[in-house]
């Protein structure tokens, strides 16, 4: 699949490294399908980029790396809907921010995708003990620095 990108220009992407958002994410229902990029070899961060508007993207990661203690609690209608049997059938990516110098994730409104049909759902969860903007690395720390190399 070939798409256009603003800030990386023309990809061809693996279907396999396609999403499918049906009801599109917090403030950008119109745009569904995303294509899942890697910022780089180890890299603990993700494009997921529009491919529908090239100008439309967001920095995503697995929360785990940073907040291990961190358990989205999925219903069974969101389960049925996105047809997850099992805990091990899901992904969970949080959307990241840059404020200042650190990084921080919606912890919040997680995306929880099934590995196999790549159709995801962004959810809002109302504990309230994560934030939409958790801290999760300081830019500039080495954590980061090798993640970006």
């Amino acid at each position: 699949m070939r798409i256009e990108t603003s800030r990386f220009g023309t990809l061809d992407i693996d279907g396999e490294r396609t999403l499918e958002f049906p009801r599109g994410l917090l403030g950008f229902e119109r745009y569904t399908r995303y294509a899942l990029l890697e910022a780089g070899d180890e890299s603990y961060f993700w494009w997921l980029q529009s491919t529908e508007s090239p100008e439309l993207a967001f920095v995503v990661t697995d929360p785990a790396m940073f907040v291990p203690t961190y358990r989205v609690p999925i219903h069974s209608d969101q389960c049925h809907e996105l047809a997850i049997d099992s805990p091990e059938q899901a992904q969970v990516f949080v959307i990241v921010n840059k404020r200042g110098a650190m990084l921080t994730g919606n912890l919040q409104g997680p995306l929880v995708v099934h590995v196999q049909t790549r159709i995801g759902q962004q959810l809002v969860l109302s504990d309230r003990r994560f934030t939409t903007r958790v801290p999760l690395v300081e830019v500039g720390t080495p954590q980061l620095q090798a993640a970006s190399a």
